[in-house]
C-alpha cells in the first residue's frame, strides 16, 4: 500500500492506517495460504481432503463464537491493548502450527488464531470509523482492506512456492516471524484512550440494543451470506483448480493470486463505486450481482484455465470492493455499538464459511462438483436477496427523507 495513498486518505493517520494494513495482511495471509496447502497438509497430518479443512473451520468456529464477545469488550475498554495481545497471539499460533506433532494439536492452535484474529480484524476497521470522517470511511476501509488484500493474493502463492522447495512449516514461521513485526511497529503508531465505558453510553445504545434494529440486523445477515460464502468458495477453489487442471502445489498458488489481484482492485474501486452508485447500499447490490456470476461461472462450466482465471479475478474484485462498502454501512448505522456490529458481521462470515465449507469439501472428494457449486449459491443468493432488500429500503428512507425537506 503506497504511503501517499493514505496520507492523503487520512491526513496524520497515516502510519495508523499502514499499521493496520500489516496486521491484517499477516491475518489474510495465514487463512487464504491454506486454499493452496490443503494437499500437502492432509498428507502431512495423514488425513484426507474432507478432515484437513477443519484447519480452516475450527479457526472460523473460534472466530465467530469469540468476536461479539471481544468486540464488545474492546467498545468499552479501548482498542490498543486488546489489538496488541491478539498480534502477539498470533505470531505464536503460527509457530505453534509449525510444531504440531499431530493434527488434533494443529486444530488446537488454529482455535487460537481464530481467537486472534476476533480481536484484530473487527478492532482494525472500528478504528478506522472512529479517526476518519464519514465521508472518508469507505476509500479508508478500502486501503486498510488491501493489506489483507495483499495477504490473500500473495499468501497462497508464497505458501504453494514455500510448501513445494522448503516444505509446509516455512508458510507458518513466515506469518509468524509477521505478525511479531506488526505487533512491535503496533507500539508505537497505534494511538491510545480508551472507548466509552458502559456507565457513560445512553439506555438505548447500551449492550445488544442495536440487534433491535432491523437497519442493522438486515445488512449484518446479507454480509455474512455472500461474503463469508465467497470466501468459503474461494478456500476450496485452489482444490478445484488442482483436480481440473492437474496443477500442482506452486501452481495451484501462482493461479489463485489471480482472486487478490481481484480484491485489489476492488479495494481501491470502494471509493469511486459508492459514488457511481449514489451510496454503499447500491453499490453492493452490483458487487452481488458481480460475485454471484462469477462463483457460478468458476465452478459449473468446463472452462479453459484463462476462463477460471478471468472467474477468480472477477469474483476477487466483487468480494473486494463489497467489504469495505458494507462494512461502511454497518459502522455508520451501529453508532458507539461499531465495534460489536463490525464484530458480529465477522462472526457470522465464519459461520458461513464453518456451515458451506466442510459440505462443499465433502461433495467434491465425491466427485460431484456441481452438488458442491449448488451449496455456495445457495448462501450467495440468500445474501444477494437480502442486499437488495437493504438497498430498496434504503433509498426509500432517502426519498422520505428528501420530501420532507423539500
Amino acid at each position: 500500500m503506497p504511503h501517499s495513498k493514505t496520507i492523503a486518505l487520512a491526513g496524520n493517520n497515516g502510519p495508523l492506517l499502514s499499521m493496520l494494513s500489516m496486521s491484517v495482511f499477516f491475518v489474510g495471509a495465514s487463512e487464504f495460504m491454506l486454499s493452496a496447502m490443503l494437499d500437502p497438509l492432509g498428507r502431512a497430518f495423514g488425513v484426507d481432503s474432507g478432515q484437513i479443512t477443519w484447519l480452516v473451520s475450527s479457526y472460523a468456529f473460534a472466530y465467530a463464537l469469540a468476536a461479539p464477545v471481544f468486540g464488545h469488550l474492546s467498545d468499552r475498554i479501548g482498542r490498543r491493548r486488546p489489538l496488541l495481545i491478539a498480534l502477539f497471539l498470533f505470531a505464536l499460533d503460527g509457530l505453534g502450527i509449525a510444531l504440531a506433532p499431530t493434527f488434533e494439536i494443529a486444530v488446537a492452535l488454529r482455535i487460537l488464531g481464530g481467537l486472534a484474529s476476533a480481536v484484530i480484524i473487527p478492532n482494525a476497521f472500528a478504528l478506522v470509523s472512529e479517526r476518519l470522517p464519514r465521508q472518508r470511511h469507505a476509500a479508508a476501509m478500502g486501503v486498510v482492506m488491501l493489506g489483507m488484500t495483499a495477504g490473500i493474493a500473495t499468501g497462497p502463492a508464497i505458501a504453494g512456492v514455500l510448501t513445494g522447495w522448503i516444505g509446509w512449516r516455512a508458510p507458518f514461521l513466515l506469518v509468524s516471524a509477521g505478525c511479531l513485526a506488526a505487533f512491535l511497529v503496533g507500539r508505537m503508531a497505534m494511538p491510545g484512550g480508551r472507548a466509552p465505558t458502559a456507565a457513560t453510553v445512553p439506555a438505548a445504545q447500551r449492550p445488544l440494543r442495536w440487534l433491535r434494529k432491523p437497519d442493522i440486523v438486515r445488512p449484518l445477515l446479507a454480509k455474512g451470506l455472500w461474503n463469508g460464502t465467497g470466501v468459503a468458495a474461494f478456500l476450496l477453489s485452489g482444490e478445484v483448480l488442482r483436480l481440473r487442471y492437474a496443477l500442482d502445489v506452486a501452481q495451484v498458488g501462482l493461479s489463485t493470486a489471480a482472486f487478490g489481484i481481484g480484491l485489489a482492485v476492488g479495494n481501491l474501486s470502494a471509493g469511486a463505486l459508492r459514488r457511481l452508485g449514489s451510496g454503499e447500499e447500491c453499490a453492493l447490490v452490483i458487487t452481488n450481482v458481480l460475485l454471484v456470476a462469477s462463483v457460478a461461472a468458476f465452478y459449473l462450466p468446463p472452462l479453459p484455465l484463462w476462463g477460471a482465471l478471468a472467474c477468480l479475478a472477477a469474483w476477487g474484485a466483487s468480494l473486494g470492493a463489497g467489504a469495505p462498502l458494507a462494512t461502511t454501512v454497518l459502522a455508520s448505522r451501529s453508532d458507539r455499538d461499531k465495534g460489536a456490529a463490525l464484530a458480529a458481521a465477522e462472526t457470522l462470515n465464519n459461520l458461513s464459511i464453518l456451515s458451506f465449507l466442510p459440505l462443499a469439501a465433502t461433495l467434491l472428494a465425491q466427485g460431484k462438483p456441481t452438488l458442491a457449486a449448488t451449496v455456495f449459491l445457495a448462501g450467495l443468493g440468500l445474501g444477494a436477496v437480502l442486499t437488495v432488500h437493504d438497498a430498496v429500503r434504503a433509498n426509500r428512507r432517502s426519498s422520505l427523507a428528501g420530501a420532507k425537506e423539500s
